[in-house]
């Protein structure tokens, strides 16, 4: 939810921004001089056609204070604009949570490692293997304590998949056991072999 909210914040923001430059750079344009023609605030008014729409939108918002079917979605309106307003409240005021990868915690405090790091450190362990030429690793923390380790490789043509599979996951067993990560290792058999 909250991260749909920040995403929210960011688009609306961006369009909000876009929006206000577009019309500030339209007001300076019409505020070069003064008149009722050219490029003028009365032409700027005259184009947009002010005086019309100031009876067009009389009308309607008569229309809204009239009791009625009118009312009743102008209501709803009312309270859905009000929803969005605390969503984006929301995404702004609300931080992210940052997944972190917990090792101990204790009464002492809580040792923990961000994903990023952790998965690049996987990484290197990784690539250190006999027979990998290439490897991602991702890292997906529970909630509590420990995570998982998503391990992808490529391989070279002449190592066989099962023993690089078991030298990555020996590799790795220095990270996963203290930071309880459970690894799942992929070594495609065919079709992501590198020369």
């Amino acid at each position: 939810m909250i991260l749909l909210a920040h995403a929210l914040v960011r688009l609306v923001s961006f369009v909000l921004l876009v929006i206000l430059a577009l019309a500030g750079l339209a007001l300076a344009v019409f505020s070069i001089s003064t008149g009722t023609s050219g490029p003028s605030l009365g032409g700027l008014a005259d184009l947009l056609s002010l005086a019309s729409l100031r009876d067009t939108v009389g009308s309607w918002l008569a229309q809204l204070e009239a009791p009625g079917s009118a009312a009743a979605i102008a209501a709803l309106c009312g309270l859905g604009v009000m929803l969005l307003g605390f969503v984006l409240l929301l995404g702004v005021l609300v931080p992210r949570r940052e997944r972190l990868v917990t090792l101990d915690s204790g009464d002492r405090g809580m040792l923990a490692a961000r994903r990023r790091p952790l998965a690049r450190a996987a990484t290197a362990l990784v690539e250190q293997v006999r027979g990998v030429s290439e490897a991602r690793v991702r890292v997906r923390p529970r909630r509590r304590a420990g995570g998982r380790l998503v391990v992808r490789t490529s391989r070279a043509r002449s190592a066989d998949p099962d023993q690089v599979k078991a030298a990555v996951g020996e590799q790795l067993r220095g990270l996963t056991d203290p930071f309880q990560l459970k690894p799942r290792i992929a070594v495609p058999r065919r079709g992501a072999r590198v020369e």
